[in-house]
């Protein structure tokens, strides 16, 4: 487990120009991880789509996905992703458009189509909104240009999901609602332009509310801030150019923000460094406009703490690592403008590239 007092170790105390990045490792990485994952992902077989999207963006943020994927590769990518959209179902009118979207993966065995899935075994295979959300960057790096979404049906499905607090539910029906959901919801919002599925008014309230005495951000009313959370509202406010509207006070927030720095970033108070943290804090702290405030080389020698010999970055120092904090590793690095890599939209979470495929889709041509 990461110390506390890293930046009092003598092993990051080092001159972070000294490190080498070995950017081919990490791309080898995530490419193992798109063929083959380990037996204990199995447990995330319905969230297939997100761990997609962190291979599929780690290679991107390299700018390696054109090197690595061939054009007949990216498509079959692309019709793989198509054939997890959930479409009206006419033969069920009352759950028609309620379920749309995208789902993780093709768990329930429906035949493969890669124009989307007309057929409902609706509540077994009901669209997720982290998997919609996923879907669509995991398009967008892949250069589609979402000429086979049905925006409509995804739009309306969004109303559904909309509890009366102002945050969002994962599913139809849904058991779960929180912060992270919210911020699915105005992204998925935002990339297909059109905002008419969400109360606005109830997700700025919705934030208010979230908001600690410590100016950080829970992912409900009433619970701890966290470096996650804080995020999701923050992204969630810039993707609805409400900022200012949103946060109680940008100036005590920014405080609790950095003071996460310790060498690293922890995502609540009194916890240890974590390499997921530095994308988390440092791309809040980016849309906020002022990631240079934060002390780069005491992240980057952190960073170098959990990062694989064999690529991919780990929570923790000397833990095993995983696809999502590689991601994470990866991106942290790319708000530092590490030398190779891909700027990042940091509200979006996705390559500059993907953002300027975004403005090229069928949604946002002319604009």
């Amino acid at each position: 487990m990461a110390s506390t007092d890293m930046l009092e170790d003598d092993t990051l105390t080092e001159d972070s120009s000294n490190i080498t990045f070995d950017r081919d490792r990490h791309v080898m990485y995530f490419k193992r991880c798109m063929n083959y994952l380990p037996e204990p992902y199995t447990s995330n077989d319905t969230n297939r789509m997100t761990l997609a999207f962190f291979g599929l963006g780690g290679i991107d943020l390299l700018n390696k996905i054109e090197t690595i994927y061939s054009p007949v590769q990216r498509e079959q990518w692309i019709d793989w992703i198509y054939a997890q959209q959930i479409l009206p179902d006419k033969d069920n009118p009352e759950l028609n458009r309620q379920i749309c979207g995208f789902r993780g993966s093709p768990f329930s065995g429906l035949p493969y189509n890669p124009q989307g899935c007309h057929e409902s075994r609706f509540p077994f295979d009901a669209a997720h909104i982290a998997m919609t959300y996923t879907a669509l960057c995991t398009l967008l790096i892949l250069g589609d240009d979402f000429s086979r979404i049905d925006r409509d049906a995804i739009v309306n499905g969004l109303t559904y999901l909309q509890k009366d607090d102002g945050s969002f539910t994962q599913t139809y029906n849904g058991m779960e609602s929180d912060m992270r959901f919210l911020y699915c919801a105005c992204a998925i919002s935002y990339m297909l332009k059109d905002f008419s599925g969400i109360d606005i008014g109830k997700c700025i309230e919705y934030i208010r509310r979230s908001q600690g005495y410590d100016y950080g951000i829970a992912q409900k009313p009433g619970l701890e801030s966290h470096g996650g959370s804080t995020y999701c509202a923050i992204s969630a406010l810039s993707l609805l150019n409400k900022i200012d509207e949103g946060l109680i006070s940008k100036d005590r927030t920014i405080f609790w923000l950095l003071s996460r720095q310790v060498s690293g970033f922890q995502g609540r108070a009194n916890k240890p460094e974590d390499t997921c943290y530095s994308f988390w804090i440092g791309a809040s702290l980016k849309i906020l406009g002022v990631f240079d405030l934060i002390d780069k080389e005491a992240n980057r020698l952190f960073l170098s703490t959990t990062e694989c010999h064999h690529g991919g970055f780990s929570k923790w120092p000397d833990l095993v690592p995983d696809i999502m904090h590689a991601y994470m590793g990866i991106a942290g690095l790319s708000l530092m403008d590490e030398p190779g890599m891909s700027t990042l939209d940091c509200a979006l979470n996705i390559s500059g590239k993907a953002r300027q495929n975004l403005e090229n889709s069928v949604f946002w041509q002319g604009d």
